[in-house]
């Protein structure tokens, strides 16, 4: 197969990396040529973070406000699919994705191919895929199939796993008692199966049904009680965002909306989910239909 594949990401942890190997090995074998290339930032974010680092890319996140990036060293100047593999952050594209859309040079390479969406995040990414999809519809690009990763654990359970894993740097179980954080090993490794069903569609060049075969295979899901807290959610920090922002001493009205945030899980967020479900969801069922439809489609 003389294809030429493009598989462009952002990664600290290296598991990003993990989850790009694994899903274009089936297009390396089927005799495509996959040129890997990271996002580099000019001041990078060191992993581990540190709390106050981690909170103060808040605001840039949520209003997309780009960094300088390394120049790109790609080889090729058009491919015939394109992999962006990005993180949520904030519930928005990580700062790192985000500038890469608002690359010119990259926008230029993106108009008319076939795009795939890979984010890994710990469970909240629809938001974040809504703002990727308009940005690559912006860029004249194709996106033709999307894959979301996430961490499988509740919600309370992850968003302590994942301070564990992005505050020392260690994916090993915090205390012996709780999972290892992040996307699990055995769905980066699966992901060789959803890069099997890219590589058929590949060979072809025909895109038509690739989204609805990846959702079969369930590269895609979408949770109600997470898509309702996530629509409540980003309304709000794109409020502390933009407040934040215009402050001159941000330090401690970020160090307010951390607290806030942890509030808001482990005691708003369940009141909320128990109100909706006794007022508003058994009443909704075909706005919640429309609604999961329009994240799991890719156009």
């Amino acid at each position: 197969m003389d294809k030429k594949v493009l598989a462009i990401y952002y990664t600290q942890s290296g598991q990003m990396t993990e989850i790009i190997n694994s899903f274009t090995a089936p297009l390396i074998e089927a005799g495509a040529s996959v040129e890997k290339a990271l996002i580099k930032p000019v001041a990078d974010y060191a992993f581990p973070w540190t709390g106050s680092r981690f909170f103060s890319v808040m605001p840039d996140s949520v209003l997309s406000i780009p960094t300088e990036l390394e120049p790109l060293a790609l080889k090729e100047k058009n491919y015939d699919l394109i992999i962006l593999g990005y993180q949520p952050w904030f519930l928005s594209p990580s700062i790192p994705s985000n500038s890469l859309l608002n690359n010119a040079g990259f926008k230029n390479i993106l108009k008319d191919t076939p795009v795939i969406t890979i984010s890994a995040g710990r469970n909240m990414w629809l938001n974040a895929f809504v703002r990727i999809r308009k940005s690559l519809k912006d860029a004249g690009a194709n996106l033709v199939g999307n894959i979301a990763l996430v961490d499988k654990h509740p919600n309370p359970i992850s968003f302590i796993t994942i301070f564990y894993w992005m505050l020392t740097g260690k994916r090993d179980k915090y205390l012996n008692i709780f999972p290892k954080p992040g996307v699990a090993d055995e769905d980066i490794a699966n992901t060789k199966v959803f890069g099997e069903t890219v590589a058929n569609h590949l060979a072809t060049g025909n895109w038509a049904d690739l989204q609805q075969q990846l959702l079969a295979q369930k590269a895609v899901v979408v949770k109600y009680p997470l898509m309702f807290i996530e629509g409540k959610a980003k309304i709000i920090f794109a409020v502390w965002a933009k407040f934040i922002a215009k402050r001159k001493n941000k330090a401690p009205w970020l160090s307010a909306f951390k607290y806030y945030l942890f509030v808001a899980l482990f005691l708003g967020a369940p009141v909320l989910l128990i109100l909706d479900a006794i007022f508003i969801k058994p009443f909704s069922s075909k706005r919640i239909k429309a609604k999961k439809l329009n994240y799991l489609q890719v156009i």
